[in-house]
């Protein structure tokens, strides 16, 4: 593609970032283990995809990046942010939801909290992964974290 071809579908900087974060997220939805999955399977495909996310340190830096510039209301990002955490969170909640329905649960789980402490904790080991590659195993902690809300093998 040329740069005339490129600024045509891609305005500005951002405008591509956020064609980069959207393609990422699509591509997670499109996944194999992602693939028409509901209860606890939508947790597992989310660990999938964290453990994959390994093999793209760029793609999870230019997320924890931007993300962060996007708290701002003025930030070009801010309501694409706003409306990411918005299906993330209503997402999880309903799988959780329904996975409660199963029994995958453990008793007395709040849905709408645990979908987003689950996505604050991935947020958060993100950050410190990108730090500290070595010694941060972000799949392992996550399921150790999940382990005290789900009352099933992950």
């Amino acid at each position: 593609m040329t740069h005339a071809g490129l600024r045509h579908h891609f305005p500005t900087k951002l405008d591509l970032l956020q064609a980069v974060l959207t393609w990422r997220d699509q591509d997670a939805l499109q996944r194999p283990d992602a693939l028409h999955v509901d209860g606890v399977d939508v947790i597992r495909a989310w660990l999938a995809e964290v453990g994959r996310s390994r093999d793209t340190p760029e793609l999870v830096d230019l997320h924890v990046t931007l993300s962060a510039e996007g708290t701002s209301v003025d930030h070009p990002l801010h309501e694409y942010f706003v409306r990411r955490y918005d299906r993330l969170v209503v997402g999880l909640r309903q799988a959780l939801e329904l996975a409660e329905s199963r029994g995958e649960l453990l008793p007395d789980v709040d849905c709408e909290h645990a979908a987003r402490i689950l996505i604050a904790v991935t947020d958060g080991l993100q950050v410190q992964w990108l730090l500290d590659r070595e010694s941060v195993d972000m799949v392992a902690m996550l399921r150790r974290h999940l382990g005290s809300i789900v009352a099933v093998p992950l």
